[in-house]
């Protein structure tokens, strides 16, 4: 591959974490084997005492799986800066190490970034500059929205990618493609005919070592608060004019506005809960408030349940049930649709109870639909059955999937700045419930199938 020097840098902000080497590097390994495009500088920088050649290593160990003359050439060119991104003498000699066109990668931790951009604002930014935040996007909706102004600050909102990578381009459009592009599903997705949707993120994982973060989120923040919420919005909002990132986010927000609490009822409508003691997988787990790095007097959840409304013409009335735990019996990812009972079966066949149900799944990837038919035997007895499907894989795991859409400006699975404020909004309530302590924190066995009281139907 002949090159002819870089053309664009990413900067990674918080290189040594967790974040970085367990999914942002393999997502750029992906990136650079799979596509062509211009030249790469990637700059690491950390408050670790780190050097290039350890840098380097930590890079070939997350690209192993890929290889080409690309991946070589950006590992080769790859250079580790120490700094600490809150000073801005620090800040200035990061952007002066980088070349091209800059895009930023904010791998830490909220209270971090948001320091960081303050002294960014003393630097100065070289034109064109890209800002690339994770969730969460602050700690509430007021500090969410503090946060966008002092981006506003820096760059426009156009060059602003807060990145969920839940959304991967593959899994955006399987849900666009499954509902609009189906006459015989689209018209039935509504109030006259759905009974309720539950949205899971279940995960036989336990803390595995990221107390440093998790203690401080817990799965409502980390889970539901995020990635659920945008899926949610990818599942209730009407059709888009187009698949184009200004309409596909214009959709997202209306529907996001239109949420709130089931019954505006924090305390009704959601549940927490941490794991004890439990066997998963043949193997013994400390309870969670036992796991090093933990603060029991945090009350940390593990699991997390909300119930809300998106009071649209199409979905009000209708339960939109949103739940991620950790240490679960069994990893279950997906959105349940489930459709009201026929209007009136004829007499004397049986079996018909179990409702319809539509499965969509992120990972893997499937679609499943539940239904009643005439099975085997006595033909007056209904018997379920499911019919599967695979959905297509994406071209590049899902943190490529977002970096590509950065590298190249595209925000369309980037999260708009009035949609994190409105995400906020939504479960502001609910933080405040938890700390008052008019939730109780339950609890359920690691490897068990969660707390005995959920919210959602059995």
């Amino acid at each position: 591959m002949t090159t002819t020097g870089p053309t664009q840098t990413l900067l990674i902000l918080g290189a040594t974490g967790d974040l970085t080497g367990r999914l942002l590097l393999p997502g750029l390994g992906g990136l650079l084997a799979g596509t062509a495009g211009s030249d790469l500088l990637v700059l690491g920088s950390g408050m670790n005492d780190w050097d290039d050649e350890r840098w380097r290593r930590r890079m070939s160990e997350s690209f192993a799986a890929v290889d080409g003359d690309r991946v070589a050439t950006t590992v080769r060119e790859t250079r580790y800066l120490r700094a600490d991104v809150t000073r801005e003498d620090d800040l200035r000699r990061l952007l002066e190490a980088c070349r091209g066109e800059v895009v930023i990668f904010f791998a830490l931790p909220p209270a971090v970034t948001a320091a960081a951009c303050r002294a960014l604002a003393g630097v100065g930014l070289p034109a064109g500059t890209r800002l690339v935040l994770e969730k969460p996007f602050g700690v509430d909706q007021a500090s969410a929205a503090q946060l966008n102004r002092e981006l506003a600050g820096l760059v426009a909102e156009e060059q602003i990618h807060r990145v969920d990578h839940f959304l991967g381009k593959s899994t955006v459009l399987n849900i666009l493609g499954l509902r609009f592009a189906n006459r015989i599903l689209e018209p039935v997705l509504n109030a006259d005919h759905v009974a309720g949707v539950d949205i899971i993120f279940d995960e036989s994982l336990a803390l595995e070592g990221r107390a440093g973060y998790y203690d401080r989120a817990g799965a409502l923040v980390d889970m539901v608060q995020s990635h659920l919420l945008q899926v949610l919005a990818l599942l209730a909002m009407d059709a888009p004019p187009s698949v184009e990132a200004r309409e596909l986010r214009d959709r997202k927000a209306q529907v996001l506005r239109a949420t709130h609490l089931w019954g505006d009822d924090p305390a009704a409508s959601s549940r927490r809960a941490r794991y004890t003691a439990g066997e998963l997988d043949g193997r013994r787990l400390p309870a969670y408030a036992e796991e090093a790095g933990v603060d029991p007097a945090r009350e940390t959840e593990t699991l997390a349940e909300m119930v809300v409304a998106v009071d649209t013409w199409r979905w009000s009335g209708v339960p939109f049930r949103l739940r991620s735990g950790k240490a679960m019996a069994a990893t279950r990812k997906e959105a349940v649709i489930t459709f009201r009972q026929p209007q009136r079966v004829p007499g004397g066949l049986s079996g018909w109870e179990q409702p319809d149900r539509l499965r969509i799944g992120f990972g893997p990837d499937r679609l499943g639909l539940d239904l009643n038919i005439n099975g085997p035997g006595d033909p007056f007895v209904i018997d379920p059955v499911t019919l599967d499907a695979e959905f297509g894989p994406g071209e590049l795991p899902p943190y490529g999937e977002v970096l590509k859409g950065v590298l190249e400006n595209d925000p369309t699975l980037s999260v708009r700045g009035d949609t994190a404020e409105e995400c906020w909004r939504i479960v502001d309530p609910v933080l405040a419930a938890w700390r008052a302590g008019a939730v109780p924190l339950g609890e359920y066995a690691a490897g068990s199938s969660g707390p005995p009281d959920s919210l959602l139907p059995g």
